[in-house]
């Protein structure tokens, strides 16, 4: 259950019909249509919220209500909402087959009140960012028929991939491939919800700038959520003085509302299920190893060895795999240079995995616990069921040793491990991250571990 704490307000319980404004190339017939649809029951983020917090998957919390009712604010502005027609497209992939003028002009910035204001939510681990996207997302108006649901990470593997491809329709003679991208997006969904924006590359950085601005121009409205402050995004980055008019616009185009409330929605106790197995001694591995047969053969499949998966034009090879299940040795998983675009193909072809033989990592093996972090996060979004087996309890595989004597924590490293709900005997505390953003890398991986290894994620996840 996650915690939130009780909150005097009533909540509305019924959600009013709205009077619909409707644009005026709409005619009388389909006007009708949409306004027999608002009629349909739809729950909202305050109704929908309230009824979480009744049925007792949440408990009310003061400072939570208080982003809910922003949340209500924008549903009730989107009910009312047409974003401007766009070129119409004929084809899914039109970007691959649309060649853009290479004499395209920028789009029209439309006036900022004629676009909802979009909402920046940002707080550290364990806020409940997560929760309260999905909460707006699910309860979207059903007048927003265009909408996407994205975490960060895998929108911009996207994004990568079509300016990639807007470049070769464009030509040797070059054009802006921004704009068409930007126009592709927004077709395809008017409405955006970011999970996890952050910014920690320069080429992600000078894309950004750009591109959020055509979006806005285009119509479209953006929910996003941050570890980060927008005036603490891409901190000490190469070349930051050219992100910044990005962070003016995110502050200037978004509501920017801090979730900290010094509760931690990941505190609640849960019940672990076994789904991590430490030591690497015999038992262990046998009992995991009969764990995957079983899973993995239970609708009559046979295991397949090597089983290759394409991935960006090339294959990568799955060591032991049925359709649904795939079994690693973290020296395959993590020994490789494998990236995130690869992890998340894994996690979305595979709904559970195992990962075998996980080691203690210290300095040495730093490359290693990035890429195993990089891993998790790929898990926890996909909705991964994880099964592990490690040299220690998998929740300590980044600490230190503690035979080496007291390591010199930084305050911000003891603050972030505090904000887990979890002490430093249980977890750990590593010193090999030393960054801010490995720092928060570090705290989320751990924090996710845990959420992972609870019973409710256990038997809700395994099928996509």
């Amino acid at each position: 259950m996650i915690h939130a704490a009780r909150h005097n307000h009533a909540l509305a319980t019924v959600e009013p019909t709205a009077n619909l404004e409707l644009p005026p190339s709409f005619t009388t017939s389909n006007a009708v249509k949409v306004t027999r649809s608002q009629h349909v029951t739809r729950p909202s983020p305050r109704s929908q919220y309230q009824k979480l917090v009744a049925t007792g998957a949440l408990r009310g919390d003061e400072h939570q209500v208080h982003v809910v009712e922003r949340l209500q604010a924008l549903h009730e502005q989107l009910i009312n909402y047409y974003p401007p027609p766009l070129p119409d497209i004929s084809e899914r992939n039109s970007l691959f087959t649309r060649l853009f003028s290479k004499s395209a002009v920028e789009p029209i910035p439309l006036p900022a009140d004629r676009v909802p204001r979009g909402l920046y939510l940002f707080g550290d681990v364990g806020t409940g960012k997560s929760m309260l996207m999905d909460l707006f997302y699910d309860t979207l108006p059903l007048s927003v028929k265009r909408k996407r649901r994205v975490h960060f990470h895998a929108f911009m593997i996207d994004v990568h991939k079509r300016v990639h491809a807007a470049k070769i329709a464009l030509g040797p003679s070059g054009g802006d491939p921004i704009i068409p991208v930007a126009r592709d997006l927004a077709a395809e969904a008017n409405v955006l919800c970011f999970d996890e924006f952050q910014v920690t590359d320069i080429v992600d950085a000078m894309i950004l700038r750009r591109l959020l601005g055509y979006l806005l121009d285009f119509g479209t409205v953006s929910v996003m959520t941050s570890n980060r402050h927008p005036d603490d995004l891409y901190k000490n980055g190469i070349q930051r003085e050219s992100f910044i008019p990005c962070i003016e616009l995110l502050k200037g185009r978004f509501e920017v509302i801090n979730l900290d409330s010094g509760t931690d929605y990941r505190r609640i106790p849960r019940a672990l299920s076994h789904v991590y197995y430490h030591p690497l001694d015999k038992q262990n591995v046998d009992e995991v190893n009969k764990i995957f047969t079983a899973l993995a053969t239970k609708n009559g499949e046979e295991v397949v060895h090597n089983r290759t998966l394409p991935i960006w034009g090339r294959t990568l090879k799955i060591p032991e795999s049925t359709s649904k299940v795939a079994k690693f040795s973290f020296k395959e998983l993590c020994g490789n240079p494998l990236s995130a675009a690869d992890y998340l193909e894994i996690t979305e072809t595979f709904p559970t995995l195992f990962v075998t033989d996980v080691p203690k990592m210290d300095i040495g093996k730093k490359d290693l616990a990035r890429r195993f972090i990089t891993f998790i996060d790929a898990c926890y979004e996909s909705k991964t069921k994880l099964l592990t087996s490690s040299e220690v309890p998998i929740f300590q595989v980044f600490s230190d040793d503690p035979d080496k004597g007291e390591v010199q924590i930084s305050d911000h490293m003891r603050s972030v491990m505090d904000d887990l709900g979890l002490s430093n005997m249980a977890v750990g505390s590593s010193s090999m991250f030393t960054g801010e953003e490995e720092i928060f890398a570090f705290a989320r991986a751990c924090s996710r571990l845990v959420q992972m290894g609870s019973k409710e994620w256990a038997e809700s996840t395994g099928e996509h």
